[in-house]
């Protein structure tokens, strides 16, 4: 049963940044490997701990193509949400564009600065396929992208058996973790592989865990060396990006996922629920929490969550979740529950009141947070599949300092600068320059300032 207790019984370690272990030596010598070997340590990797180790590691685009055309046929529903997710992902993607301008302004005379944002090249995206393959999370990493103007979006994501090759893997007893088939066609997850073809990635590689880190970071004779690596994995996979950060950029680490909802009575207790043990299903360490000043409503949530979880197919890790990680916080006041948030900096907050003035007051004073959600009506799960937010958020309190996948991770803004000849502006910032020259003992900068402005 999910926790309850009064704010000053929480835990100082609550508003602690979660730790999950570290895999550094074991991922080192994996990305060592893949620097070294290329496609054979890909091969040496896949064999240890894939399903399938393909002759060649890309999924031809005709497969994408097929599987899309088959998931239309036989799952529309998922087709088609799929399609509208990609389609208000890509609008809010654009409008985040938008954003970014460039300039040029004389800002004293004769000196014009300006900034560019430019896309990267190539940018690389991990899709996992474990317990439950993550279709959404190529909406999420794809679409932005594209949207920035990336030429080259490409994805990894870990390797299925081929529909062909499945009855010599049935023979020979392989197709299983620890006794990969190799040498068959490349291939995916089904839906992964529509959802690539929707979003308009150019290639897709059928090579998972930290070894398709290193891949995208440093190249192999199959796969190009990319940019940024962007998308969420298991420790292993994290552990390999922060390796291989400085190589590429990364969008962040993140950690187990977590939902903070801020609610009074006008809140359905079956909604917030609902919402709760949408997130304790994800991980057994995932943390739901939910802060009220209402007794009364602290009982009829948890009530509600032991009622919901008879039904729920993922109730095993759910209930772990709720019981080792939920919890329900009673708090004094609104401002206490502000205070809350703001110090433990949730991936996803939620604001559940009725009262307009109260929302807008709350969302004034809240500031860390991956994704809010405002209102009864706004779930966090909408944000996850199908509203045009990115779903790929801070975990750990890493929200203090910053935001979520965007499409900013795929620009870079660049100055410029433009000194006109005699002017009063390159005068001065030459002379100035000079000075600091000398100041700092560097004459090749003093002279280099100088010279322009010598007669």
């Amino acid at each position: 049963m999910i926790k309850i207790q009064k704010y000053a019984e929480l835990e100082p370690d609550f508003f602690d940044g979660r730790k999950f272990g570290d895999s550094n030596e074991v991922v080192k010598s994996v990305l060592e490997e893949v620097q070294k070997k290329g496609d054979t340590a890909l091969r040496i990797y896949g064999q240890k701990f894939d399903v399938s180790v393909p002759a060649v590691f890309e999924v031809p685009a005709c497969e994408l193509k097929a599987a899309a055309e088959k998931l239309k046929i036989e799952k529309r529903d998922v087709y088609d949400a799929i399609v509208y997710s990609h389609d208000l992902v890509l609008k809010f993607a654009k409008l985040q564009r938008e954003s970014f301008t460039d300039f040029e302004k004389e800002i004293t005379p004769g000196i014009f600065t300006g900034q560019k944002t430019i896309p990267v090249e190539n940018a690389g995206c991990y899709v996992p396929a474990g317990r439950f393959p993550l279709v959404s999370t190529v909406i999420m990493t794809v679409t932005p992208a594209v949207a920035a103007g990336v030429n080259n979006v490409i994805i990894c994501t870990p390797p299925r058996v081929h529909p062909d090759d499945k009855v010599a893997a049935g023979k020979n007893g392989s197709g299983i973790p620890g006794n990969a088939f190799v040498g068959g066609k490349p291939y995916a997850d089904e839906g992964i592989m529509a959802a690539a073809y929707i979003c308009g990635v150019n290639h897709l590689y059928a090579v998972g865990g930290s070894q398709a880190i290193g891949a995208m970071a440093y190249g192999t004779e199959s796969i190009q060396k990319v940019d940024v690596i962007v998308g969420p994995g298991n420790k292993y996979v994290n552990a390999a990006k922060k390796e291989v950060f400085g190589a590429v950029g990364i969008d962040m680490l993140a950690g187990p996922t977590e939902v903070l909802v801020i609610a009074d009575e006008s809140a359905n207790p079956a909604w917030v629920a609902a919402d709760l043990l949408a997130q304790a299903e994800h991980d057994v360490v995932a943390q739901p929490v939910l802060v009220t000043t209402s007794v009364d409503f602290a009982n009829k949530v948890s009530d509600e969550i032991e009622k919901q979880l008879e039904t729920l197919t993922t109730k095993t890790t759910a209930r772990q979740s709720i019981d080792n990680c939920g919890k329900i916080i009673l708090v004094d006041s609104i401002e206490q529950a502000i205070e809350v948030a703001n110090r433990r900096a949730p991936e996803h907050l939620e604001l559940a009141f009725e009262d307009e003035q109260m929302l807008s007051y709350i969302e004034e004073k809240v500031h860390n947070y991956g994704s809010l959600f405002i209102g009864h009506y706004s779930a966090e799960v909408l944000g996850d599949y199908a509203a045009g937010l990115n779903h790929t958020l801070p975990t750990s309190g890493t929200a203090k300092y910053t935001g979520g996948l965007s499409v900013r991770m795929f620009l870079k803004t660049v100055t410029t600068l433009r000194a006109k000849k005699d002017s009063a502006g390159l005068f001065r910032s030459a002379a100035a320059a000079g000075s600091l020259g000398d100041a700092e003992g560097l004459a090749g900068h003093a002279r280099a300032a100088r010279i322009r402005i010598e007669k």
